[in-house]
């Protein structure tokens, strides 16, 4: 059996938000035939309960920490180069460092895996002394969520992330020429990639995103967490997952709650106005602060999403900036309810507008379609998009590109289920 050196910017386990997810789902299918040695890095002190079972789980385990907030921001400045990216600062960790070139020096493995552009420079600097067959999974361009930054700020923050996105894209085309394979998240985002950098067409290719389909399942029963009581029907739940420190995030669920409940509210239907719900680790100050709106609940980390996701009248995703699948609108149509998606948000994803679910951008548009699935105008919809996700996004299929790329080593034995 094959050893491969698979590295990643954050720990894969538990996969509960979305860098995880994908590390995770691709991580176990490779272990199946090879034999890992896995280099991770942790800001997160909760990590660390994990370790044991990732440690049980590999040939090999090496997890390093790194700072976080403002020691982290401070570290990143110091690292900082004419012409490099922060990301590569944010990211470095020196220890981690050592033990991948030896790992490399030592020639210990017969394939590796890079998980984020982030991690690429841990091994592209062993590139002249020849790399055994390497895949790097860009996942996004990243440099193109930069950008979208840029637009939309003001200085001085305008100047840095303009600054973050020119040189992570150089950075990018650079690292795709070091690796034998270069995937993204989906074929639009590789498409787009392409277009930004057209020498790394021989390289590059996509391997879409899945979702657990037995996890997610609506047949399931889940208990109902929504108040005021969980053996009664209330309000229509109206939710959004995901982690709510992340820019893009707080900014979706900032404007539906300010700007498209109120239109929803303002004409409730039978069953009373309905009620948001931001259901994700993490909530800054700011989206707390959204509590105090009428209808509006912050959750906080939550044991599990899927009651949330399971008894909403509707999940929503109304982002307006968005790189590669998302993978709160898989979830929420892999348990069949309604989904109603800016146009961001779809990108990726494979189902059709209009049948699987709605996709619309803007705040009147929004409570238009969520207004229409409240009052019944779209009775098949959560189920167009379970069928829509079991057939374009079940990672046993999915991941069937991967093996085509780095080809499988003798079986190893199943895994058990962590």
């Amino acid at each position: 059996m094959g050893r491969l050196l698979f590295l990643t910017h954050r720990m894969p386990y538990p996969p509960d938000k979305g860098d995880r997810i994908r590390a995770w789902h691709m991580l176990e299918h490779l272990a199946r035939h090879w034999e890992v040695e896995l280099g991770c890095l942790s800001d997160d002190p909760e990590d660390a309960r994990h370790l044991p079972l990732l440690r049980e789980r590999y040939a090999a385990m090496r997890c390093e920490s790194l700072p976080g907030g403002l020691r982290a921001a401070a570290r990143t400045l110091w690292r900082a180069r004419p012409g490099l990216p922060l990301t590569l600062g944010w990211f470095h960790s020196a220890r981690l460092q050592a033990w991948v070139s030896a790992g490399l020096e030592a020639r210990r493995y017969d394939a590796v895996f890079v998980y984020s552009s982030a991690m690429a420079p841990y091994v592209m600097r062993h590139a002249a002394a020849g790399l055994p067959p390497s895949i790097l999974d860009l996942v996004d361009v990243d440099s193109e969520k930069w950008r979208a930054y840029a637009a939309q700020a003001r200085p001085p923050r305008r100047l840095l992330w303009a600054r973050e996105a020119r040189t992570l894209l150089a950075f990018e085309r650079r690292a795709a020429q070091a690796f034998s394979r270069t995937i993204l998240v989906s074929q639009a985002e590789c498409e787009r990639f392409l277009a930004l950098a057209p020498e790394a067409r021989a390289r590059a290719q996509w391997v879409d995103n899945g979702v657990d389909l037995g996890f997610f399942d609506p047949a399931r029963p889940y208990p109902n967490p929504y108040p005021p009581n969980p053996d009664s029907p209330g309000p229509p739940p109206l939710v959004f997952t995901g982690t709510m420190d992340y820019p893009p995030n707080i900014e979706a669920v900032t404007d539906f709650a300010r700007d498209v409940l109120p239109r929803l509210r303002a004409t409730p239907g039978r069953e009373g106005p309905p009620e948001f719900h931001i259901v994700g680790a993490r909530p800054t100050d700011g989206v707390r602060a959204l509590a105090k709106l009428p209808g509006v609940h912050v959750t906080g980390r939550v044991p599990d999403t899927r009651p949330y996701i399971a008894h909403a009248a509707a999940a929503v995703a109304p982002l307006r900036v968005a790189r590669g699948i998302q993978n709160k609108v898989l979830e929420a149509m892999a348990l069949g309810r309604p989904v109603i998606a800016s146009s961001a948000a779809f990108e990726g994803v494979q189902a059709v507008a209009g049948r699987d679910l709605l996709v619309v951008d803007g705040a009147e548009a929004t409570a238009r379609a969520v207004g229409a699935v409240l009052r019944g105008e779209y009775p098949g919809l959560g189920q167009a998009a379970r069928l829509a996700v079991a057939h374009g996004h079940d990672w046993d299929f999915t991941l069937r590109r991967l093996d085509r790329l780095l080809g499988p080593r003798a079986d190893a034995p199943a895994l058990a289920q962590p």
